[in-house]
C-alpha cells in the first residue's frame, strides 16, 4: 500500500483455520487499504471461513470472489467504469 498499490486481493484458498487473530488481521488490512483510498477483496474463501465472515458481518464489508482471476477481473471492470 505504501508503494501506491492500495487495492489488494487476498487469496484465502489455503486457509485451514481462522480465529479472532486472523479476523483482526483482515480488519486491519481492510482499514489500511481504506485509509489509502484502496480496497481489500477476498478470493477463494473456504466454506468455514465464509460462514465465519457471514456470522461476524464482515462479508458485507469485504467483497469476495471464487478465485483470484475473478477478483482481478472484477476490479479491472470497476476501474474502467469509474
Amino acid at each position: 500500500m505504501a508503494d501506491g498499490h492500495p487495492h489488494l486481493v487476498a487469496d484465502l484458498g489455503g486457509v485451514t483455520f481462522c480465529d479472532s487473530s486472523g479476523l483482526g488481521a483482515l480488519i486491519g488490512i481492510w482499514r489500511c487499504a481504506k485509509e489509502a483510498n484502496g480496497s481489500l477483496t477476498l478470493a477463494a474463501i473456504p466454506d468455514r471461513l465464509g460462514r465465519l465472515l457471514h456470522v461476524t458481518g464482515m462479508d458485507t464489508l469485504l467483497p469476495a470472489h471464487p478465485n483470484v482471476d475473478a477478483a482481478l477481473t472484477a476490479y479491472q471492470g470497476d476501474r474502467t467504469t469509474a
